[in-house]
Order: C-alpha cells, then structure tokens, then sequence
C-alpha cells in the first residue's frame, strides 16, 4: 500500500472480528472500516482511504449476506466505492443456492447504485469468471461453482444490458493468462499460472473514459488471490 499510494483500497475475506483487528493493522496515512461476519474467521470486507468519506455503509440491507460481512459501502465528494465479496458456491448445493440468492438481492443494489448521483466503483471477489478467457480450464469447469452458465448470464446482464464497465476488460478485452487473479492451493496451481480471474473493478457507465491503468500485482504473494489495481482520472 505504501508503494501504490492507492488513495483506496479495498480488501475481501478479513476473517477477523473488529476486536481483533487493532489500529496497528491500519498503515499510516490511511483510515479504515470493516464489516465483520458473525461467524469467527470467516468472510468480512474492509475499506481502507486516504480521504475521510461522507459516510459509511455498513452491509447490504439483507440480513443473512449481512450476518456474514458482505459488503462495505463509502461515499465521497464525487465517488462512490464498495467492497464486495459474493459467496462461492463450491462447497455445497446449499451454498450455491445462497450464491443464487445473493445475486437476485444485488440486483437490488445495482438498481440502487444506478441511481446516485455521482459514479460508483464496486471492487471484490465475484467469484464468477465471466468469460472463456477469464480462466485457464474452461472447458473442465462448465458445471462448476464459479462458472456456471447462470452465474455467467447474471454477469452479462450487469455488463451488457446495464452497461456497467469491467475495469480490465476496457483496457484489455482479449488478455487471457495475464489476467487472472486467484489460483486453487492444489495442484501447483500458482505455479502453472492455471488461474481463474474473480476479483473485478466494476464501475457505472460515466466511469469508462476515466479507466487509465489496471493491472494485476504478482511481485508478492498474500494469499490465493493477487490484489487488482486501477488508476482512474477521477477526484474522490
């Protein structure tokens, strides 16, 4: 973060309680504000900014996603920024029928969003690769939790028929290996590059001609997935 001088910085799966998390964790020059799961070492999003934002959201308005520390929502002068981490649905049939669930609820967010009065950037783990490109073994995964037919249609639905921008793929519409962003801890997976790309910067339509750079960090590794860095020409 230091090096970045990102003035925003958004982080997905915390898995801490806001009791744990003391102000040590917070580096300078930043303020920060969790939304933590009830659950113990489990999900939770976090903002961390530069600029004191007009006013915090805590949540998304549904009480079971909520219960698990779902999204984070900071309002600025002249931005709106989330943090979003949708559920996967990999584990179970019951968790992807919730991953379902959660994506008809955020619908209701976009309709929300579409209505600011300023441009809104949602950063996160989707946990949906939304094209062939966007993972090495598509063809293994066409019934699998992440990149299903379903989950896929709801992603066009944002992209095509609300117009919303990919921050990447405004950039590059056509990179494939470059681009992922998480890669499974079996199988060597990091180090065969077998990635999938999850993780997006999706913003409101006015925002596509201020989408300057972005690009994924690998220099170091912090977890299973790799941060998503964009630089818009836009104040906060």
């Amino acid at each position: 973060m230091a090096q970045s001088q990102a003035d925003v910085v958004c982080v997905q799966e915390i898995k801490a309680q806001i009791p744990d998390i003391v102000p040590a964790h917070t580096p300078e020059g930043y303020k920060s504000w969790f939304a933590a799961a009830e659950k113990r070492g489990y999900s939770g999003v976090g903002i961390y900014s530069r600029k004191e934002p007009l006013s915090i959201r805590f949540g998304l308005d549904n009480a079971e996603f909520d219960a698990e520390g779902r999204m984070i929502t900071a309002e600025f002068d002249n931005l709106i920024v989330a943090s979003i981490y949708f559920p996967s649905g990999s584990s179970s049939e019951e968790r992807q029928e919730a991953k379902f669930r959660f994506l008809d609820h955020f619908n209701q967010e976009l309709d929300q969003f579409e209505k600011a009065d300023k441009p809104v950037v949602l950063c996160g783990d989707w946990n949906i690769a939304h094209r062939e490109i966007d993972l090495k073994n598509w063809k293994g995964n066409l019934k699998n939790s992440g990149f299903l037919p379903e989950e896929r249609a709801w992603m066009d639905e944002v992209l095509k028929k609300r117009n919303w921008n990919d921050a990447y793929r405004c950039l590059y519409p056509e990179e494939t290996e470059g681009c992922y962003t998480w890669w499974s801890n079996r199988g060597q997976a990091y180090a065969k590059n077998v990635g999938w790309r999850i993780d997006y910067q999706i913003t409101s339509p006015e925002l596509a001609p201020a989408i300057q750079h972005a690009s994924v960090f690998k220099d170091a590794r912090f977890s299973d997935h790799a941060p998503l860095i964009v630089d818009y020409d836009t104040p906060l």
